[in-house]
């Protein structure tokens, strides 16, 4: 009543007056609050807005080459199944599929992220009759280090690279990150994409064996692929297209690629990919090795301190033993899923022979 009579009272103008006043004031606390803080991106979202744009050279020539197909970037399943040793066999076989995918891991502490990047080739091959192997299955990748800022997605400060049993080590332009107990190899680049708003490192594959490096110290030589992260994976128009998306695949999925790491088909041992000699590989060329080629966590750099796999799975020391870090990086993971394996990585590290990619 108190205020049907207050209202009645006053004049329009006056009651105007006050709602506009008292609107202004609910404007002013609202504008003057604190912004809620911005909802923590996915490890997908991570892994897909720091995925390089990846430069692959090919080589057409030669039988093993298969039209330049031996050197697309695939899946462990390209062929439908989960054997390795019939990937040399299936390669560039009607009804396969050499749709660019590639794997990636995330592993967290509370001051960086790690993203390890792997790409697979059915074959490591060659075109020369000397002094060279080939082997089935092919898998060399890159591990990027993410500082946790504070921003949605990070800075990143470093990469280190897998070309076939050696490390290579980059920081992009002006990273506080310096070399550590390994020298740095080079710059970092990084590319717009057209597919995205992004800026994304870039990273480069040779012909044949596959070794990665940052670009350009690889690059395209005649034919090449330039591949795209994206949400879709399209197959390659021909040996010499320039645009080509890749869609990632969590390595840690129900069912994938860390979940088989104990198949025996597709994996000869931890870490290593199963592959044998059937088929044309090593014929017109050196030889055909056997179980040649690694897993993320089976990478090694036999000459430097981090053990086998730890690229991967303990990406904090290999980051402390590579770089010099100012701010310093914390070195227990609040999300590892590597660690559930961490004495089998370990015991396989230590007794396990050397193994070539």
């Amino acid at each position: 009543m108190l205020d049907r009579i207050n209202r009645t009272r006053r004049p329009r103008t006056m009651r105007t007056l006050i709602a506009a006043a008292a609107t202004a004031v609910l404007t002013a606390s609202l504008l003057a609050a604190p912004t809620p803080a911005a909802a923590a991106v996915s490890r997908a979202e991570l892994a897909l807005r720091w995925a390089p744009i990846h430069y692959q050279d090919v080589d057409a020539t030669g039988s093993h080459a298969l039209s330049g197909q031996s050197d697309y970037i695939s899946t462990v399943d390209f062929d439908g199944d989960l054997n390795g040793r019939n990937n040399w066999d299936r390669a560039g076989q009607a009804g396969t599929s050499l749709a660019a995918h590639a794997y990636y891991s995330v592993v967290e502490t509370s001051t960086h992220w790690y993203i390890t990047y792997f790409f697979f080739h059915p074959r490591d091959w060659t075109d020369h009759p000397f002094f060279e192997t080939e082997h089935e299955n092919d898998g060399e990748g890159t591990l990027f280090a993410i500082e946790r800022d504070g921003s949605p997605y990070g800075v990143l400060r470093s990469a280190v690279t897998v070309a076939h049993s050696d490390f290579f080590s980059y920081t992009p332009a002006g990273s506080t990150w310096t070399s550590g107990r390994e020298s740095i190899d080079g710059t970092l680049q990084f590319q717009a994409s057209p597919h995205d708003a992004f800026q994304h490192p870039v990273t480069a594959q040779e012909a044949q064996g596959h070794g990665l490096k940052a670009y350009p110290q690889y690059a395209i030589n005649g034919d090449g692929l330039v591949y795209y992260p994206s949400t879709v994976a399209e197959t390659p128009s021909s040996s010499n297209d320039r645009d080509v998306r890749y869609q990632l695949i969590d390595i840690f999925a129900v069912g994938g690629l860390w979940a088989q790491r104990s198949n025996p088909s597709l994996f000869a041992s931890l870490g290593t990919f199963a592959g044998d000699t059937s088929g044309d590989c090593g014929v017109g060329t050196w030889s055909c090795s056997t179980n040649s080629a690694n897993a993320p966590w089976g990478w090694d750099d036999g000459n430097d301190v981090p053990a086998r796999g730890e690229i991967a799975s303990d990406p904090a020391k290999l980051s402390a033993e590579y770089f010099t870090v100012p701010a310093g990086l914390a070195r227990t993971y609040t999300y590892n899923p590597y660690a559930t394996a961490a004495a089998a990585l370990a015991e396989a590290a230590r007794t396990a022979p050397p193994t070539i990619d």
